[in-house]
């Protein structure tokens, strides 16, 4: 099968390369990819344990090919969206791949194509574990999140205004009408060296609490939240505490499954949407990759094999 592959340990290059179809286990399924989910992470994301050359890419959409002897509710034919990330038998960058039956995999509904799925499994994990993760906010309280325009701002935003919180964001000037439309209240210029002064006269004394989801923006988020709120890091970004705020980062131990079920069917129905900043054939991969790369994606990146 022909993969995009790190292709050999500590090698920093990405190249296709032409692997054989993985041998699945008894507890994993052998997915065709149809698409894959672009991320900044997929070519360095790699588990100590990798084959090479690695499969990279830890996101994808397919159907089920064949089903392991001790995989029990998935069966041939399945459309699925998942989540295979520090596989040794390697990623979603290739026209096969044998994800392990404890991932996150979740169906993909009737009226949504495997591009659209393909944009959800990350960036919805993430965004519901970190909402989840909040100290309970009030109907009316509030939320920042620094880097809005991204797949995982695109949903952020309009989970939070569902709770009944007020949203304000940052990105860049030319995006500002983007995050309005998601229905942020308000929209700041990450560029502007005052927009911290006005997301407090926005909401004087801070907000409840903030996303940090671009590199770097922890620390300058902090100002903007209220004494004793609380950050979550998307980003990684070291964390530092004043003001009795809160700090973490995201509690990938949560489940949150069924929630990015509902998700999935609130994209179908059309009161949630997927961003597609582009989709790029499965043999420009190193294009879309170098895209992600710039961080100034507009929702998301993904590779369609058709």
């Amino acid at each position: 099968m022909k993969a995009f592959v790190s292709p050999s340990p500590g090698s920093q290059r990405v190249v296709l390369a032409e692997v054989a179809i993985p041998d699945i286990s008894d507890d994993e399924l052998l997915v065709r990819v149809h698409a894959i989910g672009v991320g900044i992470h997929d070519s360095y994301f790699l588990p100590t344990d990798a084959i090479f050359p690695y499969p990279v890419g830890i996101e994808g959409a397919g159907v089920i090919e064949a089903v392991g002897a001790k995989v029990a509710g998935h069966l041939v034919g399945d459309r699925i969206a998942f989540v295979s990330s520090m596989q040794a038998k390697g990623g979603t960058w290739a026209e096969f791949v044998a994800v392990k039956n404890g991932s996150l995999i979740v169906p993909i509904p009737h009226g949504m194509d495997f591009v659209s799925a393909a944009a959800v499994p990350v960036a919805g994990n993430t965004v519901l574990r970190a909402l989840r993760a909040l100290p309970p906010i009030r109907a009316g309280g509030s939320l920042f999140v620094a880097g809005g325009s991204g797949a995982i701002g695109t949903l952020a935003i309009p989970l939070a205004v569902r709770r009944g919180w007020r949203v304000g964001a940052s990105a860049s000037a030319a995006n500002r009408g983007y995050l309005l439309s998601l229905g942020a209240d308000l929209a700041v210029d990450y560029r502007d060296p005052t927009w911290p002064e006005q997301v407090l006269a926005w909401r004087p004394g801070g907000v409840d609490a903030a996303l940090a989801i671009q590199p770097g923006t922890s620390s300058a988020s902090l100002p903007v939240v209220k004494d004793g709120g609380s950050l979550i890091s998307i980003s990684g970004d070291e964390l530092t505490r004043e003001r009795g705020i809160q700090t973490m980062g995201v509690p990938y131990g949560l489940d949150v499954q069924q929630e990015l079920v509902e998700v999935m069917a609130d994209i179908v129905r059309g009161t949630l949407r997927v961003e597609l900043e582009r989709v790029f054939p499965f043999a420009q991969a190193l294009d879309a990759l170098a895209k992600v790369r710039t961080r100034h994606a507009r929702g998301k990146i993904v590779l369609a094999m058709e």
